[in-house]
């Protein structure tokens, strides 16, 4: 047993610089290879979170210009609608007025033929009236022919 502890003490001596070796290795591994690439990688996530970051703004940003232009679009055809709600108001009160004029006009002309034929009535009463007497006179004498009047 003896000679196993002698033997591995032996071992463990020899394996000392290998250790040192191996701890300088890291060492080295670690100031030369793996802090610029924690510190590339840092900045490469850094650039990916501020490139994100930038990403989620523009968005936001796209989102609120969607939003006004569709307020916009919304309000203009509000203002379309309602414009032509007026030019159909005012064409309705256009209608209505000339339809009003139309029809007194008509009355007009109907209460002119009225007075019109109303005179005619008269006259031609007159004129029966006139005709009527001298027709009975006629008459009366071409039965009666020796009476005379």
């Amino acid at each position: 047993m003896e000679q196993t502890f002698k033997a591995l003490g032996g071992l463990f001596v020899n394996a000392i610089p290998t250790v040192i070796f191996v701890i300088l290795l890291h060492w080295f591994l670690k100031v030369v290879l793996f802090g610029p690439l924690k510190k590339v990688m840092k900045q490469r996530e850094a650039l990916t979170e501020g490139t994100r970051k930038a990403a989620e703004d523009a968005l936001a940003a796209a989102e609120r210009k969607t939003t006004e232009y569709e307020t916009k679009f919304r309000e203009a055809r509000a203002e379309v609608y309602k414009e032509q709600e007026q030019m159909r108001q005012r064409w309705l009160a256009d209608q209505a007025a000339q339809v009003a004029q139309a029809k007194a006009n008509a009355e007009a002309a109907v209460q002119e033929a009225r007075v019109s034929l109303a005179g005619e009535v008269e006259s031609a009463r007159k004129s029966l009236l006139d005709t009527s007497s001298t027709l009975a006179d006629q008459i009366a004498t071409s039965i009666l022919p020796g009476s005379a009047r």
